[in-house]
């Protein structure tokens, strides 16, 4: 096995330097004007007090996080003019109208594509009512069905979820379609790449979207013009430009493979080798996924499209991508897989994992790489374990971003306080999301409890009830207990003054970062 830092393409990284170059002239520029105008003018300097008052006011009363109220207050209040700029540019919704409105006209297009069936929700009513109001809920908000007839096999490795994809992907014979935060050129790719070539020979459409900033630090760009030099469609969403836009900071975070609208694989793990240990920058690498195999694998074909035609709209058949045919299943139980976007103001991924909190009765077990929650979610978490449920998180032991971590870290205090156990991987840094609440219902996916991820990402997940793969997510978590250290008692003891004002400035800012 190679041992090596984690490298960066050197194109990529100086594509990142002229960008940043070019944001930090035009926002001093601006703010230049802007304090040359107050400097002059009495009247401008009054006029911004009061606009910087009202505009206090009006973000106190918004609906929103008051995680996300409290740092743009402090900062308007302490530097008014600072203050205002900076909200004018990146604090408001207005910014990102013209993308929602590229959604909303895509969405109804394509979701009418999959419906829910009623018998199966009756069934899953018969069943718990309480998650068949949680698949409402989702339903409701996000209008993916739930789903039987679908075979789930969880992976406690990512390199065991890759062997099987590039199985999986080998025998596609109509269409495949991926979609990753980050892609990487390194060994795994280069497997997964001859795969790929092989089945475009074999008369395959086959078609990649990857996040620009997530590989920005990995790719060029002639990736695409190689992609396509092999007969691989090929986009990039959302790419970088160096002009001021608040929607560079929604980016699409979601992991995604469908072949042939049946065949389906998601979960952590993004195109790279650290993710399936070929390389150790952080340790040992701990991710999972899942393979479904069956109707529920259509959503995941929704979801590509969605993205794929919001960056440039070119598929005007979308039928010719669902079968309308039943796939009968040996499995029982149910699945639901779900889209969160940060352009229709429902956190549907956190009130996923708040209701799951809520629900749970005996345990409840979480995985997450990072840990940067509201309120409302610390009070859930801590009043489970009050009402006497096992509330067990796991985050890595060893970290990929340092400020993370101790913002991370930052948060134990209060959980621990309040009754919840936490856990620090020992072997190196945990990237798998997923929670298990009372050994009956899991969700697997792209959803970190985090902000960055809550609120400001595209994600995507799949809620579990009922299937056999939990028990298999139910083990995954017992040896990952096993292999890490409980630091519970030792943030119970609180800490020093000075370690104790950093992490409050740290989680001020932390909804921002």
């Amino acid at each position: 096995m190679i041992t090596e830092e984690k490298r960066h393409t050197k194109n990529s990284i100086g594509r990142i330097s002229l960008v940043g170059l070019a944001l930090l002239l035009q926002v001093c520029w601006l703010f230049s004007l802007f304090s040359w105008l107050n400097q002059y003018s009495t009247l401008i300097n009054l006029l911004c007090s009061i606009a910087a008052l009202v505009l206090v006011l009006r973000i106190y009363g918004k609906h929103q996080n008051s995680a996300f109220k409290m740092p743009w207050i402090f900062l308007i209040l302490t530097f008014p003019l600072l203050g205002l700029f900076l909200y004018l540019l990146f604090g408001h919704k207005n910014v990102t109208k013209r993308m929602r409105r590229r959604f909303e006209e895509i969405d109804p297009k394509l979701l009418r594509e999959i419906a829910q069936q009623p018998t199966v929700m009756d069934a899953l009513d018969r069943r718990d009512r309480s998650i068949a109001n949680q698949c409402r809920y989702i339903l409701s908000y996000s209008k993916y069905p739930v789903y039987q007839n679908t075979e789930v096999r969880f992976f406690d490795d990512a390199a065991a979820g890759f062997e099987a994809q590039l199985a999986e992907l080998s025998k596609a014979e109509r269409f495949i379609f991926m979609e990753y935060f980050i892609i990487d050129e390194g060994a795994a790719f280069a497997r997964l790449k001859e795969v790929l070539a092989d089945r475009v020979r074999h008369g395959v459409e086959v078609r990649m979207l990857y996040d620009d900033v997530g590989s920005i630090g990995s790719l060029d760009r002639s990736f695409i013009q190689r992609m396509e030099a092999i007969g691989v469609q090929c986009r990039v969403f959302n790419p970088v430009m160096p002009v001021l836009n608040f929607f560079m900071n929604n980016r699409d975070h979601r992991k995604i493979t469908v072949i042939d609208g049946m065949v389906g694989f998601t979960g952590g793990y993004n195109l790279a080798d650290e993710y399936f240990n070929l390389t150790h920058p952080y340790g040992r690498w701990k991710d999972t996924g899942i393979l479904l195999r069956g109707e529920a694998a259509e959503s995941l074909t929704t979801m590509f499209l969605e993205m794929w035609n919001a960056m440039l709209e070119t598929d005007t058949a979308y039928d010719n991508y669902f079968r309308k045919c039943q796939h009968p299943s040996a499995q029982e139980g149910f699945i639901q897989l779900y889209a969160d976007s940060p352009l229709d103001g429902e956190p549907l991924g956190e009130n996923v994992y708040i209701n799951l909190i809520g629900s749970a009765k005996r345990s409840l077990y979480i995985m997450t790489p990072y840990l940067i929650i509201s309120d409302e979610m610390t009070r859930s978490l801590v009043l489970a374990a009050k009402r006497g449920v096992d509330v067990r998180i796991v985050t890595p032991g060893i970290p990929d971003k340092k400020l993370v971590y101790q913002i991370t870290r930052s948060y134990y205090a209060s959980l621990a306080l309040g009754g919840v156990r936490i856990y620090e991987y020992t072997p190196g840094f945990i990237h798998a999301k997923q929670v298990l609440c009372d050994g009956e219902t899991a969700v697997v996916g792209t959803i970190n409890f985090d902000y960055r991820s809550l609120y400001h990402h595209f994600e995507n997940g799949a809620l579990l009830y009922g299937c056999p793969a939990i028990g298999e997510i139910a083990r995954d978590f017992e040896h990952t207990f096993g292999v890490s250290r409980e630091v519970t008692a030792q943030y119970r003891e609180g800490r020093k003054t000075v370690l104790r004002v950093a992490q409050c400035v740290l989680r001020l800012i932390a909804p921002l970062l």
